[in-house]
């Protein structure tokens, strides 16, 4: 990703915003397990560089939605082509069954330490 001139943690707002374009910077920040003023810090830099734009949110005029730009969609797809051969390496080591396993109980970590987060107000 260094190459492409993104950081880890940028790539991860890109993998959000390429599965729910639009959503806003509350919704972003929460699926990304951060806080806000990271998001935002990490979105002015995205907007700098034509990556994603945001506008305001159709229903919520308090709230911004995030989209990609074909600038951003153009960068995300070349990115992970360029890292498909490491994600293919390192799910090899498991069998399907054991990979959708290994999926659904990180999907549950989250789940759950997101709702710790929610309950304690971090």
């Amino acid at each position: 990703m260094k190459r492409f001139g993104i950081t880890a943690d940028q790539m991860v707002l890109m993998i959000i915003l390429s599965r729910d374009d639009g959503i806003t910077q509350q919704e972003l920040a929460r699926r990304a397990s951060s806080d806000a003023n990271t998001i935002r810090a990490m979105l002015l830099l995205l907007e700098k560089r034509g990556l994603i734009k945001r506008e305001k949110h159709p229903v919520d005029k308090r709230s911004h939605q995030v989209i990609l730009t074909p600038k951003g969609k153009a960068l995300f797809k070349r990115t992970r082509e360029a890292t498909a051969p490491i994600r293919e390496q390192m799910v090899s080591v498991f069998q399907p069954a054991e990979a959708a396993a290994l999926a659904e109980y990180l999907g549950r970590l989250a789940e759950k330490l997101e709702s710790l987060k929610s309950h304690h107000g971090g």
